[in-house]
């Protein structure tokens, strides 16, 4: 979408007989506190607020919010300051009160609560030497270091013990997982996502490469690995129920026009079985962040990051629901950094949704904040 001071906030377009109805969570990437579940008119029915921040987060079937938030201060040996740093993984009540945390300050990007109770997490830690040297790709420049970040996923109890773990850079292979010539050599290879698929393998997505996989949790390899020259710079792959694998592929850094488009891959042959693109391609592009969400319906709800920008889409391609996001970030001058409104994901829940039932849901409770858009 275009950028303008201008352009029209909150919702957009709402065709109800074509959605799939429900409420849409959401937060502001970048220097925001609060995470927002909106109904399908666009009005606020609840806020989540952490002191801390909140980068992302997602509703738990009992009501409480997991979420991550901003990059710590220190502590991360340097990875504190990469994109997609977290310090912290808490868990909120529908209050806002703090029932469970874990902290490091080499935590990014992703993390899933598992139905025994445990949490799976993503992490930088430094790579050898040698082998930072022997990876291929990238630009090189006066300020590469020695030892590049590579990403660990950790399995924790509630109390912090890790009882499982998996590094990447151990299955990766440097004559095939190539960086992105134009992307830095800070790390390899910027794991952007952590989902689970219905039989406990880990579908995996590393943004410096562009390349989705799913790995055997069992024994740690790669059962499936797919995307350079197909996807660029993608996120958020999820399973859906056919066994596909459908991915938001930002576009970044391919050839001829910036775009991005929503993938559906049949996992057996490779072969792209739905695709959602804008009209024209140029209208709708992320070049990071950003999701999407195949709905009971067949219905996607997509989350075009960069520009704050949450749609629905049918399986013919119609957008039936559309709203822009008018949350900014505070921002406190780091880095130069700009306020924006944009979002790492959004997820649709249904009217169903075990964590709403119970819960006060009423707009009105937000009068003076929905009046504002």
């Amino acid at each position: 979408m275009g950028w303008s001071d201008h352009h029209q906030q909150g919702l957009i377009y709402y065709s109800p007989n074509h959605c799939y109805r429900g409420y849409t969570l959401f937060g502001t990437n970048r220097g925001g506190y609060d995470a927002y579940l909106i109904d399908m008119e666009g009005r606020v029915c609840h806020k989540w607020h952490s002191d801390e921040g909140i980068v992302y987060a997602y509703l738990l079937p009992y009501g409480n919010l997991l979420l991550r938030t901003h990059p710590a201060k220190e502590g991360g040996n340097g990875s504190e300051k990469l994109g997609g740093a977290s310090g912290a993984l808490l868990e909120l009540d529908w209050d806002s009160n703090v029932v469970w945390e874990y902290r490091n300050p080499k935590l990014h990007h992703d993390f899933e609560r598992l139905v025994n109770g445990n949490t799976l997490t993503l992490l930088w830690e430094p790579i050898s030497e040698e082998l930072s040297q022997a990876v291929k790709g990238g630009y090189y420049s006066e300020d590469d270091p020695k030892q590049m970040f590579g990403d660990v996923v950790q399995e924790i109890e509630p109390d912090g013990t890790v009882v499982w773990e998996w590094r990447a850079w151990e299955h990766l292979d440097v004559e095939e997982d190539i960086i992105c010539p134009l992307e830095a050599r800070k790390e390899w290879a910027h794991q952007n996502a952590l989902n689970v698929t219905a039989n406990g393998d880990l579908l995996v997505s590393y943004r410096l490469t562009s390349t989705v996989g799913i790995v055997d949790k069992s024994t740690g390899q790669f059962k499936w690995k797919w995307g350079p020259g197909s996807v660029y710079h993608q996120h958020h792959p999820t399973s859906l129920p056919n066994g596909n694998v459908q991915i938001f592929d930002n576009g970044g850094h391919r050839r001829g026009p910036s775009r991005s488009r929503i993938v559906e891959v049949d996992i057996s042959n490779n072969e792209i079985v739905w695709e959602y693109t804008g009209t024209p391609d140029i209208s709708f592009y992320s070049y990071h962040i950003s999701s999407a969400e195949r709905q009971p319906n067949g219905n996607v709800v997509i989350c075009e990051g960069a520009p704050g920008r949450l749609f629905e889409v049918t399986p013919s391609k119609e957008i039936v629901w559309e709203y822009i996001s008018p949350f900014y970030g505070i921002v406190d001058g780091i880095n130069n950094l700009e306020s924006l409104n944009s979002s790492f994901r959004a997820h649709r829940y249904g009217h169903d949704y075990p964590g709403l039932k119970g819960f006060d849901l009423d707009p009105n409770r937000y009068s003076n904040m929905n009046r504002l858009f």
